[in-house]
């Protein structure tokens, strides 16, 4: 499995736990395993580390969305797929190994399979303002 299609599985898993009122997330990361059939190490951890990563510094990752939106936009106007996207993104920029160029790239490329028409942009506008002011 290449790290395209785990971040892809990954970004899945954010989405599917956006959408649902979920008390336990490792119950939720294990059923996607086996739903997905993923048994990949690398894939297992890679997913993990992203969606548990996420699920600790969710506040900070929302207040730098918010921070980068334009003036008139809320956060809740965001599509939960473009916000799966984001928070990401935003994670292994801000909190991986992972260079910001792939993460912003891997993020449009997302954004552009399973967002709407205007998600890559928009995507990458955050994305691009939230690198500048790093």
């Amino acid at each position: 499995m290449n790290r395209t299609i785990i971040r892809e599985n990954a970004f899945k898993l954010i989405y599917s736990l956006q959408i649902q009122n979920v008390e336990d997330v490792n119950e939720q990361i294990e059923l996607f395993f086996e739903s997905n059939d993923i048994n990949d190490k690398n894939a297992k951890e890679y997913i993990n580390s992203v969606v548990l990563g996420i699920e600790k510094n969710n506040k900070e990752i929302l207040e730098y969305i918010e921070k980068n939106l334009k003036e008139d936009w809320k956060i809740n106007r965001i599509s939960k797929i473009d916000l799966s996207i984001l928070k990401l993104a935003i994670y292994e920029i801000k909190y991986s190994e992972i260079p910001y160029k792939v993460a912003i790239n891997e993020a449009v490329e997302i954004a552009k399979k399973y967002g709407e028409d205007k998600s890559k942009n928009f995507v990458n506008g955050v994305l691009a303002s939230i690198v500048k002011d790093m």
